[in-house]
């Protein structure tokens, strides 16, 4: 893992931060939108640079690589927030290192054993629903025809998890269309499920950030363009 300069870093973060703007402002201009850094190909030093430079939240893929991480970081104000599938025997991992967000709940099945398990240790999580809008055999998530009832079921039946909002990964394609469909087909969902209280709209990485703000989204996760 290579430890960048700090001025290529700043280098990074100020081309993202001008694309989302720019992005932001064709929807609207009181958009206000969060970017995550997803930390798992690069360094502790490079994420303690992008804390001087003033980045705060960033997420990461594997409880393992969170647990060193927070750890090692610990001194820091950081927003640290799960971004990968969770594998049931790390469902107790997870919960004692209380991440700000959890941005992958993808099955039924997990809500109902990690709600359990938070109860056990007297505990809640803020979580997104993950969507497999595109409906890719290679992702997991709900589908967009379940995910509203899926919604307020886990909000009934799992009182320790606090559901803030969905999570998406747009459609693994060359073709625009189909990703800029699945963003869309997610923030459908999204503006019916804020009666519901969902305040988060979690869409967009590195290769489409920037037209999933344009379709709604309130929160990118970012990672390869920033440690280039």
């Amino acid at each position: 893992m290579d430890i960048l300069d700090k001025e290529q870093l700043r280098a990074n973060l100020d081309e993202i931060i001008w694309n989302i703007e720019q992005a932001r402002i064709t929807v609207s201009e009181h958009n206000i939108i969060k970017l995550v850094a997803v930390g798992k190909y690069t360094s502790i030093d490079n994420i303690e640079t992008l804390y001087s430079l003033g980045q705060r939240a960033f997420g990461e893929n594997q409880v393992q690589q969170l647990k060193e991480r927070m750890t090692a970081l610990e001194e820091l104000p950081l927003e640290w927030h799960m971004i990968g599938s969770l594998q049931k025997n790390k469902i107790n991992n997870l919960i004692n290192l209380r991440p700000t967000l959890m941005q992958s709940l993808d099955s039924l099945e997990l809500a109902h054993e990690l709600n359990k398990k938070l109860a056990l240790k007297e505990s809640k999580m803020n979580c997104l629903l993950q969507i497999n809008a595109a409906n890719e055999v290679s992702k997991s998530g709900f589908s967009s025809d379940e995910s509203y009832d899926m919604y307020q079921r886990i909000n009934e039946t799992c009182p320790n998890i606090n559901l803030k909002g969905i999570m998406t990964i747009g459609a693994h394609s060359k073709d625009t269309s189909r990703i800029q469909k699945s963003f869309e087909s997610t923030y459908t969902i999204y503006d019916k499920l804020q009666k519901e209280g969902a305040s988060i709209c979690s869409m967009g990485m590195s290769a489409d950030y920037e037209l999933a703000i344009k379709c709604g989204s309130n929160l990118v996760r970012i990672g390869s363009l920033l440690f280039k």
